[in-house]
C-alpha cells in the first residue's frame, strides 16, 4: 500500500474551542465548528469549516492540473531538485529564521493526547516532533507543559533550523521538563541516539510531503522503531487539490502531485483513501479538514484542504 493510503492531516484557527477535523468514520462533523448555512453572510466570518467546494471546482482542478502538466519541471533538473532538500531547508531558515511559521498553539485542540501527556501526574513520557523547523510546535507544547516528567525530542535534517531550536530562551531554559534537539534525516537509514523504542508519541507536522514518495516507505519504517509498543503517531499534512497545490504555475510539477516551490523546497498533496489499513499501525482516527477561508476585504473565496491521522504502533 502506498505511503499515500497512510497518512491524513488537518489545520485549524487558535479561536476555536473544538476540532475541525471530520472523522471519516463519524456520521456528523464535531461539535463547535462553524457551520455556512444559507442563512449566514458568507463574509461575516474569517473561515468557515466543512464547506463542500463550488460547483465549478472540477473545473477549476482540471484546468489548474492540465497547466502544470503541459509545463513540468524538465527531465534533465529533476534530480539537482532531489539531491540535496535538507540544504535547500538550511537557505529556508536562513532567509526566515523563526518568523514564518506561527507557532502552532492548535496542538492541544487537536491532539487532546498531548493535553494529558503535559498533566502533572502524568508520569514519565517522551514526545518527539520530527521536522521540528524553527520549533513553533514543540514550544507550545513545553510552555503548556506541567509534568516535570516530560522529554521532548525535536529533530529536523536542517542544521540551520536545528540551531535556531537550540538558541530560543525556553530550550536553554526550559520552565519544567527537558528538551533535546538534534539533526537527523527521517528517510535516513539510521536513527537518533538513544531514542528507539523509547517514544510515547511522534509528531509530524507538513513533514512526508517535503520527501520524496520513493523516501516515505523508509520514514515510516523508521517512525515505528522509534515508537514503544502502542505508542501514537500523530500526522498533519496538505491535501489533494488544496488552494495551494491549484496555484502552482508551470515549471515546478515534478511528479503527480508533487512540486518544487520557488525557494527550492519540494511538496506532496496527499489524498484521502476511501480505506486505510496497514500492518505497522492502527487507525485511532482518519479525518479531513475542507474550509474556506475568507478574504472580506477583498471579497475573496479560498478553498483549503488539510488532512489529519492519527496511527497506534501495533
Amino acid at each position: 500500500m502506498s505511503m499515500e493510503s497512510k497518512v491524513i492531516a488537518s489545520s485549524n484557527k487558535a479561536s476555536r474551542t473544538a476540532s475541525s477535523v471530520h472523522d471519516v468514520s463519524a456520521e456528523k462533523p464535531p461539535f463547535g465548528a462553524r457551520f455556512l448555512t444559507p442563512d449566514q453572510d458568507v463574509w461575516s466570518q474569517n473561515a468557515w469549516d466543512h464547506v463542500p467546494p463550488p460547483d465549478d471546482q472540477d473545473d477549476i482542478i482540471a484546468a489548474a492540473i492540465a497547466r502544470q502538466k503541459s509545463a513540468p519541471v524538465p527531465e534533465d533538473e529533476k534530480k539537482k531538485h532531489n539531491e540535496k532538500p535538507a540544504k535547500n531547508w538550511d537557505n529556508f531558515y536562513k532567509a526566515n529564521a523563526g518568523n514564518f511559521f506561527r507557532n502552532r498553539k492548535w496542538l492541544h485542540l487537536e491532539f487532546p493526547e498531548l493535553v494529558k501527556a503535559a498533566e502533572p501526574e502524568t508520569g514519565p513520557l517522551t514526545i518527539a516532533e520530527i521536522g521540528c523547523g524553527a520549533g513553533n510546535a514543540i514550544f507550545p507544547l513545553l510552555s503548556a507543559n506541567r509534568n516535570p516528567n516530560l522529554t521532548l525530542r525535536a529533530y529536523d535534517y536542517s542544521s540551520h533550523a536545528v540551531k535556531l531550536v537550540q538558541s530560543n530562551p525556553l530550550y536553554q531554559s526550559p520552565p519544567l521538563g527537558n528538551i533535546e534537539a538534534a539533526v537527523w534525516d527521517l528517510s535516513s537509514n539510521s536513527l537518533p541516539a538513544g531514542l528507539e523504542g523509547g517514544a510515547d508519541f511522534i509528531i509530524l507536522i507538513f513533514v512526508l510531503s517535503a520527501l520524496h514518495p520513493n523516501e516515505w516507505h523508509q520514514a515510516m519504517t523508521n517512525v515505528h522503531k522509534l515508537l514503544k509498543p502502542g505508542g501514537m503517531l500523530l500526522f498533519r499534512d496538505y491535501g489533494r487539490y488544496d488552494l495551494t497545490q491549484l496555484r502552482f504555475k508551470g515549471g515546478r510539477l515534478l511528479e503527480d502531485n508533487f512540486y518544487i516551490r520557488g525557494d527550492k523546497t519540494r511538496v506532496y498533496f496527499f489524498e484521502l483513501p476511501s480505506g486505510l489499513s496497514h500492518p505497522l499501525f492502527a487507525i485511532e482516527q482518519l479525518g479531513v479538514d475542507r474550509r474556506l477561508i475568507v478574504n472580506r476585504k477583498r471579497q475573496l473565496k479560498m478553498y483549503r484542504v488539510w488532512m489529519q491521522g492519527k496511527f497506534r504502533k501495533l
